[in-house]
Protein backbone atom coordinates (compact mmCIF):
# COMPACT_ATOMS: atom_id res chain seq x y z
CA UNK A 1 0.00 0.00 0.00
CA UNK A 2 1.30 3.63 -0.93
CA UNK A 3 2.69 5.38 2.03
CA UNK A 4 1.49 9.18 2.67
CA UNK A 5 3.86 10.69 0.80
CA UNK A 6 2.76 9.32 -2.21
CA UNK A 7 -0.97 10.80 -1.89
CA UNK A 8 0.62 13.85 -1.29
CA UNK A 9 2.32 13.76 -4.55
CA UNK A 10 -0.33 12.60 -6.37
CA UNK A 11 -2.37 15.24 -5.30
CA UNK A 12 -0.22 17.66 -6.28
CA UNK A 13 -0.11 16.60 -9.73
CA UNK A 14 -3.85 16.37 -9.68
CA UNK A 15 -3.54 20.01 -8.80
CA UNK A 16 -1.05 21.04 -11.33
CA UNK A 17 -2.60 19.02 -13.73
CA UNK A 18 -6.58 20.52 -13.55
CA UNK A 19 -6.82 22.64 -10.79
CA UNK A 20 -8.79 25.38 -11.52
CA UNK A 21 -10.54 23.59 -14.66
CA UNK A 22 -13.41 21.93 -15.47
CA UNK A 23 -12.20 18.30 -16.88
CA UNK A 24 -14.75 15.58 -18.79
CA UNK A 25 -15.30 13.28 -15.59
CA UNK A 26 -16.04 9.51 -16.96
CA UNK A 27 -16.23 6.26 -15.73
CA UNK A 28 -14.68 4.11 -18.68
CA UNK A 29 -14.93 0.83 -16.81
CA UNK A 30 -19.00 1.93 -15.58
CA UNK A 31 -18.40 1.30 -11.87
CA UNK A 32 -18.25 4.87 -11.03
CA UNK A 33 -21.01 6.36 -13.79
CA UNK A 34 -23.20 7.44 -11.66
CA UNK A 35 -20.54 8.97 -9.63
CA UNK A 36 -18.45 10.50 -12.42
CA UNK A 37 -21.72 11.99 -13.80
CA UNK A 38 -22.23 14.01 -10.79
CA UNK A 39 -18.85 15.76 -10.84
CA UNK A 40 -18.55 16.17 -14.92
CA UNK A 41 -17.83 19.75 -15.87
CA UNK A 42 -17.73 20.79 -12.51
CA UNK A 43 -14.32 23.16 -11.53
CA UNK A 44 -11.53 21.04 -10.21
CA UNK A 45 -10.66 23.26 -7.02
CA UNK A 46 -7.97 21.75 -5.64
CA UNK A 47 -6.66 17.65 -4.42
CA UNK A 48 -5.11 17.12 -1.10
CA UNK A 49 -4.31 14.40 0.94
CA UNK A 50 -4.59 13.50 4.78
CA UNK A 51 -2.59 9.95 5.35
CA UNK A 52 -3.21 7.48 2.76
CA UNK A 53 -6.53 8.75 1.73
CA UNK A 54 -7.16 11.38 -1.35
CA UNK A 55 -9.73 14.06 -1.89
CA UNK A 56 -10.10 15.92 -4.27
CA UNK A 57 -13.10 18.73 -4.15
CA UNK A 58 -15.39 20.23 -6.60
CA UNK A 59 -17.10 23.34 -7.06
CA UNK A 60 -20.83 23.11 -5.52
CA UNK A 61 -19.36 21.12 -2.46
CA UNK A 62 -18.81 17.56 -3.96
CA UNK A 63 -15.75 15.80 -3.13
CA UNK A 64 -14.24 12.98 -4.77
CA UNK A 65 -12.63 10.47 -2.16
CA UNK A 66 -10.46 7.61 -3.17
CA UNK A 67 -8.19 5.50 -1.13
CA UNK A 68 -5.75 3.21 -3.64
CA UNK A 69 -5.53 0.65 -1.22
CA UNK A 70 -3.33 -2.31 -2.31
CA UNK A 71 -3.75 -2.24 -5.40
CA UNK A 72 -5.09 0.97 -6.90
CA UNK A 73 -3.08 3.30 -8.88
CA UNK A 74 -3.59 6.75 -10.47
CA UNK A 75 -1.80 7.96 -13.45
CA UNK A 76 -1.57 11.87 -14.20
CA UNK A 77 -0.57 12.14 -17.90
CA UNK A 78 0.13 14.86 -20.51
CA UNK A 79 -2.05 14.58 -23.39
CA UNK A 80 -1.14 16.10 -27.19
CA UNK A 81 -3.49 19.32 -27.19
CA UNK A 82 -5.95 19.07 -30.37
CA UNK A 83 -5.03 15.69 -30.87
CA UNK A 84 -7.38 12.71 -30.21
CA UNK A 85 -8.67 11.44 -26.60
CA UNK A 86 -6.24 8.42 -25.45
CA UNK A 87 -7.49 4.99 -25.61
CA UNK A 88 -8.73 3.94 -21.89
CA UNK A 89 -6.59 0.53 -21.51
CA UNK A 90 -7.70 -1.98 -18.59
CA UNK A 91 -10.36 -1.26 -16.01
CA UNK A 92 -10.44 2.01 -15.36
CA UNK A 93 -12.48 2.71 -12.88
CA UNK A 94 -12.57 7.08 -12.96
CA UNK A 95 -10.93 9.24 -15.81
CA UNK A 96 -10.01 13.31 -15.67
CA UNK A 97 -9.51 14.72 -19.19
CA UNK A 98 -8.63 18.13 -19.87
CA UNK A 99 -7.67 19.66 -23.51
CA UNK A 100 -3.52 18.74 -21.70
CA UNK A 101 -3.93 15.92 -18.95
CA UNK A 102 -5.45 12.58 -18.59
CA UNK A 103 -5.83 10.60 -15.19
CA UNK A 104 -6.88 7.01 -15.43
CA UNK A 105 -7.69 5.44 -11.69
CA UNK A 106 -7.88 1.46 -11.94
CA UNK A 107 -8.07 -0.30 -8.99
CA UNK A 108 -8.97 1.71 -6.24
CA UNK A 109 -10.40 0.27 -2.57
CA UNK A 110 -12.63 3.24 -2.26
CA UNK A 111 -13.79 5.67 -5.11
CA UNK A 112 -16.89 7.97 -3.91
CA UNK A 113 -18.41 11.35 -3.95
CA UNK A 114 -18.96 12.63 -0.58
CA UNK A 115 -19.97 15.84 1.22
CA UNK A 116 -18.32 17.99 3.33
CA UNK A 117 -19.81 15.91 6.85
CA UNK A 118 -18.12 12.78 5.09
CA UNK A 119 -14.83 14.22 5.11
CA UNK A 120 -14.67 15.27 8.28
CA UNK A 121 -15.86 12.04 9.21
CA UNK A 122 -13.35 10.65 7.33
CA UNK A 123 -10.06 12.88 8.28
CA UNK A 124 -11.11 12.66 12.27
CA UNK A 125 -10.90 8.80 12.05
CA UNK A 126 -7.21 9.30 11.22
CA UNK A 127 -4.70 9.96 13.25
CA UNK A 128 -2.12 13.01 12.62
CA UNK A 129 -0.12 13.27 9.01
CA UNK A 130 3.24 14.69 9.46
CA UNK A 131 2.89 16.27 6.02
CA UNK A 132 0.04 18.50 7.62
CA UNK A 133 0.51 21.40 9.68
CA UNK A 134 -0.05 20.95 13.06
CA UNK A 135 -3.17 22.41 14.88
CA UNK A 136 -6.06 21.59 16.74
CA UNK A 137 -7.25 18.77 14.41
CA UNK A 138 -3.74 17.43 13.64
CA UNK A 139 -2.01 17.03 16.96
CA UNK A 140 0.82 14.73 17.16
CA UNK A 141 0.01 14.79 21.44
CA UNK A 142 -3.09 12.80 20.38
CA UNK A 143 -0.97 10.05 18.79
CA UNK A 144 0.96 10.08 21.96
CA UNK A 145 -1.90 10.12 24.26
CA UNK A 146 -2.95 6.87 22.06
CA UNK A 147 -0.21 5.39 21.88
CA UNK A 148 1.13 5.60 26.10
CA UNK A 149 -2.63 3.86 26.91
CA UNK A 150 -1.42 0.95 24.77
CA UNK A 151 -0.12 -2.52 25.29
CA UNK A 152 0.28 -2.93 21.63
CA UNK A 153 4.55 -2.46 20.40
CA UNK A 154 5.33 1.13 18.76
CA UNK A 155 5.97 -1.30 15.64
CA UNK A 156 2.44 -1.97 15.50
CA UNK A 157 1.33 1.39 16.91
CA UNK A 158 3.06 3.70 14.02
CA UNK A 159 1.28 1.37 11.65
CA UNK A 160 -2.31 1.83 12.77
CA UNK A 161 -3.91 4.97 10.77
CA UNK A 162 -5.76 5.66 13.35
CA UNK A 163 -2.93 6.82 16.06
CA UNK A 164 -0.74 7.97 13.22
CA UNK A 165 -1.47 8.47 9.56
CA UNK A 166 0.36 7.97 6.65
CA UNK A 167 3.35 5.96 7.61
CA UNK A 168 3.84 2.78 6.36
CA UNK A 169 6.22 0.07 6.91
CA UNK A 170 9.45 1.74 5.08
CA UNK A 171 9.27 4.71 7.60
CA UNK A 172 7.80 2.62 10.42
CA UNK A 173 11.68 0.46 10.20
CA UNK A 174 13.55 3.74 9.28
CA UNK A 175 12.69 5.80 11.87
CA UNK A 176 12.63 3.48 14.76
CA UNK A 177 16.27 2.72 13.96
CA UNK A 178 17.47 6.25 13.31
CA UNK A 179 16.27 6.98 16.95
CA UNK A 180 17.62 3.55 18.35
CA UNK A 181 14.21 2.25 19.44
CA UNK A 182 13.02 -1.28 20.40
CA UNK A 183 10.17 -1.92 17.74
CA UNK A 184 8.58 -4.60 20.07
CA UNK A 185 8.39 -2.19 23.55
CA UNK A 186 4.72 -1.98 24.42
CA UNK A 187 3.74 1.85 23.32
CA UNK A 188 2.90 2.51 26.91
CA UNK A 189 6.57 2.66 27.55
CA UNK A 190 7.56 5.21 25.21
CA UNK A 191 8.66 8.13 26.52
CA UNK A 192 7.48 11.73 25.64
CA UNK A 193 10.66 12.95 24.09
CA UNK A 194 11.30 9.23 22.31
CA UNK A 195 7.95 9.94 20.58
CA UNK A 196 8.82 13.72 19.72
CA UNK A 197 12.00 12.74 18.08
CA UNK A 198 9.98 10.59 16.06
CA UNK A 199 7.47 12.94 14.98
CA UNK A 200 10.07 15.37 14.62
CA UNK A 201 11.89 13.00 12.18
CA UNK A 202 9.06 12.20 10.00
CA UNK A 203 7.95 15.53 9.82
CA UNK A 204 11.86 16.28 8.49
CA UNK A 205 11.58 13.09 5.77
CA UNK A 206 8.33 12.54 4.74
CA UNK A 207 8.30 16.49 2.48
CA UNK A 208 11.81 14.71 0.72
CA UNK A 209 9.41 11.70 -0.24
CA UNK A 210 7.05 14.11 -1.66
CA UNK A 211 9.14 16.30 -3.69
CA UNK A 212 11.46 13.29 -5.15
CA UNK A 213 8.76 10.21 -5.12
CA UNK A 214 11.18 8.36 -3.10
CA UNK A 215 11.74 7.46 0.52
CA UNK A 216 14.95 8.77 1.82
CA UNK A 217 16.02 8.46 5.07
CA UNK A 218 20.07 7.96 5.05
CA UNK A 219 21.65 11.36 6.03
CA UNK A 220 24.61 11.59 3.41
CA UNK A 221 21.16 10.54 0.92
CA UNK A 222 19.12 13.40 2.73
CA UNK A 223 22.37 16.09 2.32
CA UNK A 224 23.38 14.83 -1.36
CA UNK A 225 19.29 15.07 -1.95
CA UNK A 226 18.67 18.65 -0.34
CA UNK A 227 22.01 20.01 -2.03
CA UNK A 228 20.27 19.07 -5.17
CA UNK A 229 17.52 20.45 -5.17
CA UNK A 230 18.66 23.25 -3.88
CA UNK A 231 20.09 23.95 -7.05
CA UNK A 232 17.12 23.40 -8.66
CA UNK A 233 17.94 19.97 -10.00
CA UNK A 234 16.01 16.41 -10.10
CA UNK A 235 18.76 14.50 -8.02
CA UNK A 236 18.80 10.69 -8.57
CA UNK A 237 17.60 8.78 -5.59
CA UNK A 238 19.18 5.82 -4.56
CA UNK A 239 17.29 2.85 -2.97
CA UNK A 240 19.11 2.23 0.17
CA UNK A 241 17.65 1.98 3.63
CA UNK A 242 19.49 1.27 7.03
CA UNK A 243 17.53 -2.15 7.94
CA UNK A 244 14.32 -2.26 5.67
CA UNK A 245 14.61 -5.43 3.80
CA UNK A 246 17.51 -6.14 5.30
CA UNK A 247 17.80 -9.51 6.86
CA UNK A 248 21.11 -10.89 8.15
CA UNK A 249 23.04 -8.08 6.43
CA UNK A 250 25.26 -5.73 8.37
CA UNK A 251 23.55 -2.76 10.59
CA UNK A 252 24.71 0.50 9.03
CA UNK A 253 25.29 1.64 12.50
CA UNK A 254 27.22 -0.67 14.63
CA UNK A 255 27.73 -3.56 12.36
CA UNK A 256 25.49 -6.21 13.89
CA UNK A 257 23.13 -8.58 12.06
CA UNK A 258 19.76 -6.81 10.73
CA UNK A 259 16.99 -9.14 12.40
CA UNK A 260 13.21 -9.90 11.05
CA UNK A 261 10.21 -10.70 12.50
CA UNK A 262 6.60 -10.80 11.34
CA UNK A 263 4.36 -8.59 13.24
CA UNK A 264 0.60 -8.34 12.45
CA UNK A 265 1.26 -9.55 9.49
CA UNK A 266 3.79 -6.96 8.25
CA UNK A 267 7.62 -8.02 7.61
CA UNK A 268 9.79 -5.84 10.54
CA UNK A 269 13.20 -5.15 10.08
CA UNK A 270 15.88 -3.88 13.10
CA UNK A 271 18.82 -4.22 14.90
CA UNK A 272 19.08 -5.97 17.63
CA UNK A 273 22.42 -4.53 18.93
CA UNK A 274 21.71 -0.57 18.88
CA UNK A 275 18.03 -0.83 18.67
CA UNK A 276 17.76 -1.77 22.31
CA UNK A 277 16.59 1.61 24.05
CA UNK A 278 13.29 0.13 25.58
Amino acid sequence: MPEGHTLHRLARSLDDAFGGTAPAVSSPQGRFAEGAAQLDGSVLERAWAHGKLLFVDFAGGRTLYVHLGLIGKWFVLPVDPGGQDPPATGQVRLRLLSDTHVADLRGPMACQVVDEAEVDRLVLRQGPDPLQPVSELNDPDAAYRTITRSGKTVAELLMDQTVLAGVGNIYRCEVLWRHRLHPLRPGKTLKRASWQLVWDDLVRLMPFGVRTGTIITLDDVLEDTEAALGRGEEPAVPREFAVYQRTGLPCLRCGSVVRHKVVAGRNLFWCGNCQRRT
